[in-house]
């Protein structure tokens, strides 16, 4: 497939930001924060389109003298910033397969993934570095290795020489569209992380959906809180402006310094988790801040409360509206509602136990909704339909499906579906769909309440007794085998309102068990269980890892 950096929708995706450099030059590709200066104001680090261009150019020509070339797997752990796209597009102008992984999983984790995914070289920090060189059995096949920052007693090269080197014009590897391009891992919230292939098709049909959605373009201004989604915005033509925080603990960003960066560099668009936005949320409510720039918010990774949305949407461009992007790492994105909707409609039905309406599906996404299975689905043909309004498991198919696992191949046969020539992936969702069209998303297959009477699915439940003003969140889970599972509500208050004594505790258990007799859906529900702090996975401190607080709940 030809790479002509005229036509960045086909081949090598790197291609896109050889176009966006020859059609914006000077435009600022990159901003990421330094510190302050004497006045406490924050200084930055910027790059423009055509200098962040040659500059890949440089690293990728170093790389392939180095040996890294055309299928190349290279683990990229660089800190968000100039460094990370630099890399990450010099890496794919070289052709190698960058894998990305979140740092914030866990150093077993972590370790366990990269091994799992055989890299043959290293582009880290110093002590991504020398933790390589401590576990070098694990990783028997890297042979390239490239430090960014200072480099001790384990060879290899620098970024920095790498970028001070020779350029001999637009490095580009040809690439087709089913060639790979990344393995990214999930984030393990229904089992062990996975690494998914990406290709360079997949990466083109991401881009052209959030572009053709959502009309992003060239000029605009992101806040990019999540590393990948600054790859994105380079590829479209938008400046990309790295906040001050840590992307793996989104649930502990200083408000006030989202503010800043918005304010900085009058960004027009942000994507961050729901978790993030709580927090910037309830920030400008409680000091009257506004960001009157902000005409598109995204928020994924988890349903976003309604209240969330609403603190979001009331501090914005008043024409603005913040978005629900849906889908999972194997498949993004299917859908999408903006906060409009989901306040002038669907947020009253979710509080009543519906589930959580995630929208209607982007072009050139198919999906349906079928019977839950446990085990494997071969053919589509296996696949049982629902009735309209009955939940199930929704599988879905389109461009931006990826099609396979390369490390723990094994879960390759319960997650895809074969359909002739094109491929199905099992979204893990349970939910069903309206007469608009719309999915209505009620938990983790994996996450639902096998009891007696049937299944019980964790959101519409919870949804419940997130209602009652003390309670930060809740999580269905079953205490048994399934099939014989009891269903406990596991609360998680807020901070300042835990029942420590046992009067508060009684009290505030009397409350809950009157709202599952409030709805038929959670009637059924006779165990209450007080937890200080669900576990959540690092990404988006947002998906409640319930097989964790299940066996908790088990042990009470």
């Amino acid at each position: 497939m030809p790479n002509d950096p005229s036509r960045p929708d086909v081949g090598n995706v790197a291609a896109r930001l050889t176009a966006m450099a020859r059609a914006m030059p000077e435009a600022l590709a990159v901003v990421e924060p330094l510190g302050y200066d004497g006045g406490r104001k924050r200084r930055y680090r910027t790059i423009t389109f055509r200098e962040l261009d040659e500059q890949s150019d440089r690293i990728a020509l170093g790389l392939g003298t180095m040996g890294v070339g055309p299928g190349t797997r290279m683990v990229l752990l660089v800190r968000p910033g100039i460094d990370f796209v630099a890399s990450a597009f010099a890496l794919w102008k070289a052709g190698a397969v960058t894998i990305l992984i979140d740092p914030g999983m866990g150093g077993r984790k972590l370790v366990g993934c990269l091994a799992e995914a055989e890299p043959e070289g290293f582009l880290a920090v110093p002590s991504v570095q020398a933790a390589r060189v401590l576990l070098r059995r694990r990783f028997p096949k890297s042979r390239f290795h490239v430090t960014v920052g200072r480099r001790w007693l384990w060879g290899g090269t620098t970024l920095d020489e790498l970028r001070q080197g020779p350029r001999h014009g637009s490095e580009l590897a040809p690439r087709a569209a089913d060639d790979s391009a990344a393995i990214i891992f999930t984030t393990g919230s229904t089992g062990p992380p996975k690494g998914v292939l990406y290709t360079h098709g997949v990466f083109h049909a991401q881009i052209e959906a959030l572009a053709g959605r959502f009309g992003i373009g060239p000029g605009e201004v992101d806040l990019a809180t999540f590393p990948l989604f600054g790859l994105f915005d380079v590829a479209l033509g938008v400046t990309a402006v790295v906040p001050d925080m840590d992307p793996t603990r989104p649930g502990r960003a200083d408000p006030a310094r989202i503010l800043e960066a918005v304010h900085d560099w009058n960004v027009t668009q942000a994507f961050g988790s729901p978790a993030l936005w709580n927090r910037v949320g309830r920030y400008c409510r409680e000091h009257g801040a506004r960001l009157p720039t902000l005409r598109r918010v995204f928020s994924a990774g988890a349903p976003v409360p309604a209240d969330v949305l609403s603190r979001m949407k009331n501090c914005i461009h008043p024409e603005g509206d913040v978005h629900t992007p849906y889908g999972a790492t194997e498949a993004l994105p299917v859908a999408s509602i903006s906060a409009t909707e989901v306040l002038d409609e669907t947020a009253a039905r979710t509080r009543q136990g519906a589930g959580v309406c995630v929208g209607r599906r982007f072009p050139g996404i198919a999906w349906r909704v079928v019977r839950i299975v446990d085990g494997p689905i071969a053919t589509l043909e296996q696949c049982e339909p629902v009735s309209p309004g009955e939940i199930g498991e929704l599988v879905v198919s389109g461009p931006v499906v990826t099609r396979q696992y390369v490390t723990r191949p094994e879960c390759n046969k319960l997650a895809k579906i074969a359909d002739g020539p094109a491929l199905w992936h099992r979204m893990g969702d349970a939910g069903y769909l309206d007469p608009d069209d719309r999915f209505w998303y009620c938990g983790r297959v994996a996450h639902r309440v096998i009891t007696p009477a049937g299944p019980m699915y964790t959101i519409p439940c919870e949804a419940i007794f997130n209602q009652h003003p003390d309670v930060l969140r809740s999580a269905l889970v079953g205490i048994g085998p399934a099939g014989r599972q009891t269903p406990a509500i596991v609360v998680e208050p807020h901070p300042e309102r835990f029942p420590g004594e046992s009067a508060a505790r009684a009290a505030f258990t009397a409350d809950l068990r009157e709202l599952a007799q409030s709805s038929p859906i959670t009637s059924s529900i006779n165990t209450f269980l007080f937890h200080p702090g669900f576990p959540v996975d690092v990404r988006h401190n947002a998906k409640i890892f319930r097989e964790q607080l299940a066996e908790w709940a088990g042990r009470q």
